[in-house]
């Protein structure tokens, strides 16, 4: 039996809890902070993921023996590093990378130069600072919009555009790298070829040698039907994906997949815990658009329910360097996630919103993220509310069962896209 810390408050750790409590292996479990769905499965403690002091504090209480980071906050700020590097806790299995192996998301221009040191597909690039503004104005009117303009940092998701026109790129590059938009993430800049497909999520777990893959997955950011309205971070997701067949997947694992756990290794990287590929087909050519260094949310939403293998134990395996030796084991029912989200988001919204109807959802998976307890009631405190996931034998006898679910669950404002995975019917 293990003593399991999980950081995090959102839908991904809400269903990461579901799945590690499952675990015979799992002994105390403990989120923080958590929210009202993630108490089912264990207790959350009231302190935040970037509060590494009372992180080693209940870790040293409580006897943890596996830290799981949900969020890449944390990572890229050196949550791995502070464990190990202390005496105390340095016993402590982390699930997550280095704080130098979470710059593949905690820096644009990073992961843009280890995937040309690694020859993997990305869209050709160049970057520029505070002190090349005009080189990089000049750079963008030689381009054929649409032109991506990202900040190079952590920008809660936020941080790119997709400019329909060259003045529209040469406004966003400004507003980034000159008016500090997205402060310190945005001093440094990636100018970015746009590359035109459809997009999917693959999530690889390595233990530093080897690699598993779990279930890919494809999540919806645009916050109204038809991809119309402004990016969230994400109203929903499904898996598996009917475009990536085996020939597409073999590709992915040739080209991109395996030379990332080997180029970590051969740099000396230390990296052990999941690596998310943000991929898009290009005419059935894949290419990464991004890394992030945790799982997906909403994609693990649908991924980890298609999981069949024990997960505690598959920490334990990584742990040992021993991913060579195990089988992954995919559920064959498709799982469709439904994002039930707060009026007005992601532009300004209310918290606080009584939640009900929970107890009326059946054959269905409840996944929380911006929720917690008040006055004995459940209601909402972030934008996106829960996740409402559901099992069929195709995808869309699953999104069916969510959407009956979604419609039984009430609070005021609720909203929801109603044609998650309209590509595939």
């Amino acid at each position: 039996m293990k003593n399991i810390l999980l950081l995090g408050s959102g839908g991904r750790e809400c269903t990461i809890a579901w799945k590690l409590s499952r675990s015979p292996l799992c002994g105390s479990f403990f989120i923080a902070p958590g929210n009202a769905g993630t108490s089912e499965y264990g207790m959350n403690l009231p302190f935040g993921y970037n509060d590494f002091a009372a992180i080693k504090a209940a870790c040293i209480h409580h006897k943890i023996d596996i830290l799981f980071v949900g969020p890449e906050e944390p990572l890229v700020n050196g949550v791995y590093d502070f464990i190990k590097n202390d005496p105390e806790t340095r016993h402590i299995i982390v699930v997550g990378p280095s704080q130098q192996g979470a710059q593949l998301e905690g820096s644009k221009a990073f992961s843009k130069k280890f995937m040309e040191r690694h020859n993997i597909p990305t869209a050709a690039y160049r970057e520029f600072t505070t002190e090349s503004v005009e080189q990089g104005i000049s750079y963008i009117k030689k381009q054929e919009p649409p032109v991506v303009i990202k900040a190079d940092g952590l920008a809660a998701g936020k941080g790119v555009v997709i400019a329909e026109s060259i003045d529209a790129a040469v406004k966003a590059f400004r507003q980034m790298v000159t008016f500090n938009q997205f402060g310190d993430a945005g001093k440094k800049v990636v100018i970015e070829q746009f590359l035109d497909g459809i997009e999917l999520s693959v999530f690889a777990f390595t233990d530093g040698d080897n690699y598993i893959l779990l279930p890919e997955a494809k999540d919806y950011k645009r916050a109204l039907d038809g991809d119309k309205g402004p990016n969230t971070g994400g109203m929903g997701s499904i898996s598996p994906v009917p475009f990536a067949t085996d020939d597409f997947m073999q590709k992915v694992i040739d080209r991109i997949v395996e030379p990332t756990v080997k180029g970590l290794k051969q740099e000396g990287i230390v990296y052990q815990g999941f690596i998310f590929f943000g991929l898009i087909s290009v005419k059935g050519e894949p290419f990464v658009i991004e890394y992030n260094c945790r799982m997906g949310d909403p994609e693990t939403e649908v991924v980890m329910p298609r999981l069949n293998n024990d997960l505690v134990e598959l920490v334990l395996k990584m742990e040992e360097r021993k991913f060579n030796e195990v089988k992954v084991e995919i559920n064959p029912k498709a799982a469709g996630a439904v994002m039930l989200v707060s009026g007005g988001y992601p532009d300004a919204y209310e918290k606080g919103k009584v939640i009900t109807g929970l107890n009326e959802v059946g054959g269905s998976l409840v996944f929380h993220a911006g929720t917690t307890t008040k006055d004995g009631n459940v209601v909402t405190s972030g934008g996106r509310v829960m996740a409402i996931t559901s099992y069929g034998d195709t995808l869309q006898e699953a999104l069916a069962k969510s959407y009956e679910n979604a419609a039984k669950v009430k609070y005021d404002g609720v909203f929801y896209r109603k044609d998650i995975g309209y590509e595939f019917k």
